[in-house]
């Protein structure tokens, strides 16, 4: 697989390089650093990062939340605001762009780990297909980071019932019967899964097959919960379960 490549787009070339040896330290890829809204720009088109750290305060007229709005528009890429400034005010304007996280100044080699990763692990696009490089082989994912308002929420597999969705969102039900609303289409999301436990069984449901109870000829039981089968997914469905479908 492809190492995840970092763009950096910040005015302050000490923190910049410092960024820049600090994603080399944790295995990714870089490119950069842009120091204005030009600049950034030309390094979406030239670099094609994967994802951008993107200081708000930049030289010039235009500052970080114009090129992550521009991002929005032209680049559909996760980015992450690096910001000296965590008045709400400036909170508030960043809210509006949607970004995938927000670091303020001076953080820590872990805590900008952590913000890509789970960014990156949000984003509804490519992250199936680039993956910073591991110092060495990683055991089986057990769980996914959701964001949940403005905070990323750790949910473990074997919690996670199923999966409703509703046309750009996604709703994940849980055993303790909280809900968490995301944003992402279902094919999306169950790509983040592990796909021995779950399983598409109608166009609108994706369900946790450790944890089905009961499985009747048009519907299944998981905690109580009657989810209905979409008679294309019954015949894989059936197979995963070990049942003979004669239906």
């Amino acid at each position: 697989m492809a190492v995840l490549k970092i763009g950096i787009v910040e005015d302050e070339l000490v923190i910049a390089r410092t960024i820049l040896h600090t994603l080399e330290e944790l295995g990714y890829a870089s490119c950069g650093p842009a120091i204005n809204y030009t600049e950034a720009l030309d390094l979406l088109e030239q670099d094609k990062p994967d994802l951008l750290l993107l200081d708000i305060q930049l030289a010039g007229r235009k500052d970080g939340i114009d090129v992550a709005q521009k991002l929005n528009e032209m680049h559909p890429i996760p980015f992450i605001f690096l910001t000296a400034n965590s008045d709400p005010e400036t909170i508030d304007r960043a809210k509006i762009v949607k970004p995938h996280a927000y670091i303020v100044k001076p953080f820590t080699k872990e805590e900008l780990f952590a913000a890509i990763e789970i960014a990156f692990s949000n984003f509804t696009g490519n992250q199936t297909d680039v993956k910073p490089a591991p110092a060495a082989a990683n055991p089986a994912k057990s769980f996914v980071f959701v964001k949940e308002g403005y905070v990323f929420r750790k949910v473990y597999f074997n919690d996670l019932l199923f999966l409703e969705s509703d046309a750009n969102y996604v709703t994940l039900h849980l055993k303790s019967h909280k809900k968490i609303m995301v944003r992402s289409t279902i094919q999306d999301f169950v790509e983040q899964l592990d796909p021995s436990l779950f399983i598409r069984i109608h166009r609108s449901y994706s369900v946790n097959l450790s944890l089905i109870e009961e499985v009747f000829p048009t519907e299944i039981a998981v905690q109580g919960v009657k989810i209905p089968i979409g008679k294309s997914y019954r015949g894989e469905l059936y197979k995963a379960l070990g049942l003979e479908n004669d239906h």
